[in-house]
């Protein structure tokens, strides 16, 4: 398994899912980019390849 691998399976793992929705609260989303060392980008394209919505935005972007 490589890093992006790891990325990804590290993104579903911290999703939760509500109502059939799968989310990811925003500071998880930071917290995930700091331990790969990725942009928030990258973890908003596995976010949006996956259908997760980023929720908990810490500026209030994602309602």
């Amino acid at each position: 398994m490589d890093k992006s691998d790891d990325l990804i399976n590290a993104v579903l793992e911290r999703a939760q899912e509500t109502d059939g929705i799968k989310k990811l609260a925003c500071v998880e989303a930071f917290k995930l980019a700091r331990k790969f060392q990725v942009g928030t980008i990258e973890i908003g394209r596995i976010c949006n390849q996956q259908k997760i919505k980023i929720c908990k935005c810490q500026l209030g972007c994602f309602p």
